[in-house]
């Protein structure tokens, strides 16, 4: 049980949140939950970030009002999880998510695997105390405590404008540092996923994680595969391609979390410093399309950090008499089903990847043939992307990428009449049918 302590209440004057800087639809359903009589808070990382002086990228409200009042006052609501029951209100262009308060964990007595299968108990744990279930509602500041870090527990609330902590948030925003709420270690056992959520913050904010959490994180590391597979592919995608590839890579690393995560990536990493670098070059490459608003497609993040070996693979089974573009398949096939056992790749991003690392030997061919429909098919930009990182790191040869980017500037609505014309695809003729002349006798 997390100890209660009396919340620090910042006055609107004595903080930098303005009601300017968040989101209409979150302000609108904020100001609707109040004059309903309700609490309305917005909370976590939102409220962290916008003291940071960031841009948050999703608001999310707490409330007292139960799921079933907030579906009576929003139209546009959807009641959504088993595991935490949330209301996701649906916006033109955004969907807010909001909470009803959650109370603490019961005592560990109450807290076994229930066998009734006519029974379904708001609050429940595995043997091993990770959380199944918890639709247990209480105060704010049980809700509070009950997160997962103490910079994660502000709250921005809309009756008066001030910023609640009900732990140390503040001060270890200023001090920049990941401090988990309570013991570690039972934290981390509740929840896996918050080491990784743990590492990203480090990485996106520039923090750093308590000496103790961090010594509590390297060792529970292995446990993060009990996390659903579907649920760790959710969190890869919130590591790899919002901006913070290569430090989340290197924390991943010096946590062993990427021992438990990609085994087979570590392995081929031990003793290995230019593939090592080839890596952290394409993560890079990865935070620069970030930075300029173009985020890499979840293929694309697994070409840069896997492609090389797939390619390499591929290639040792070509030698071996089977066709490249079979051994190509069978690779990233083999690839994927024990991937998929850890981290669930969806087969859709799966089949892009594989279409990635094919479009190289177009990319590469001299001359290319009809490279403006090359340019039309779906995933030529992701093909380029890893082209371009290929040729940065000095893995392949940088004469393709330059054809194409002098190809692109001079053809860059890739039309046929535009390309050079010792390129230009040779137009076909058109085989006109002979009529056949009548015969002698249907001429009678």
């Amino acid at each position: 049980m997390v100890k209660t302590m009396q919340p620090r209440i910042i006055p609107r004057e004595e903080h930098g949140i303005s009601r300017k800087q968040i989101s209409p639809n979150a302000l609108r359903t904020l100001y609707r939950l109040h004059d309903n009589g309700f609490i309305a808070y917005l909370a976590g990382g939102c409220v962290r970030d916008l003291l940071l002086e960031r841009t948050p990228k999703d608001f999310d409200i707490a409330t007292n009002a139960a799921p079933g009042q907030i579906k009576r006052l929003f139209r546009n609501c959807r009641l959504v999880g088993r595991r935490f029951r949330l209301a996701h209100l649906h916006f033109p262009n955004e969907i807010l998510e909001v909470s009803t308060f959650r109370a603490a964990a019961p005592p560990d007595d109450e807290e076994t695997v229930s066998t009734d299968h006519n029974h379904h108990p708001r609050h429940l744990k595995d043997e091993d105390g990770m959380v199944l279930r918890d639709n247990v509602f209480g105060t704010p500041e049980e809700d509070a405590l009950r997160r997962d870090f103490t910079i994660n527990a502000l709250a921005y609330n809309i009756a008066d404008f001030s910023v609640i902590d009900y732990s140390t948030g503040l001060s270890d925003l200023k001090q920049r540092l990941i401090r988990p709420i309570g013991d570690p270690f039972v934290r981390f056992t509740e929840d896996p996923v918050r080491m990784i959520r743990a590492v990203r913050f480090a990485a996106s904010h520039d923090l750093v994680i308590e000496p103790v959490a961090w010594k509590v994180l390297y060792g529970l590391s292995s446990t993060i595969t009990r996390a659903a597979p579907a649920r760790l592919y959710e969190e890869m995608l919130k590591l790899f391609v919002l901006g913070s590839a290569r430090p989340v890579f290197t924390l991943l690393d010096a946590s062993r979390l990427l021992d438990s995560l990609f085994p087979g990536l570590r392995k081929r990493l031990l003793g290995n410093g230019d593939l090592r670098e080839v890596l952290q070059t394409n993560l890079e490459c990865l935070d620069r399309l970030s930075r300029k608003g173009l985020p890499p497609s979840p293929a694309l993040f697994l070409a840069a950090l896997f492609g090389p070996g797939l390619e390499e693979e591929a290639l040792a089974r070509h030698r071996d008499g089977i066709p490249h573009q079979q051994a190509l398949d069978d690779t990233c096939a083999v690839f994927l089903e024990e991937f998929c056992k850890i981290v669930c790749i969806p087969g859709r991003v799966g089949g892009q990847l594989r279409r990635i690392l094919a479009f190289q030997p177009l990319l590469y061919r001299r001359p290319p043939r009809r490279p403006s429909s090359l340019v039309g098919r779906p995933d030529f930009a992701d093909a380029m992307s890893y082209l371009y990182m290929m040729a940065k790191t000095g893995e392949k040869d940088k004469s393709a990428l330059e054809w194409w980017n002098l190809f692109l500037s001079e053809a860059p609505s890739a039309i046929p009449s535009e390309l050079p014309t010792d390129e230009a695809p040779a137009k076909r003729r058109r085989k006109r049918r002979r009529r056949r002349r009548p015969c002698a006798e249907a001429t009678v």
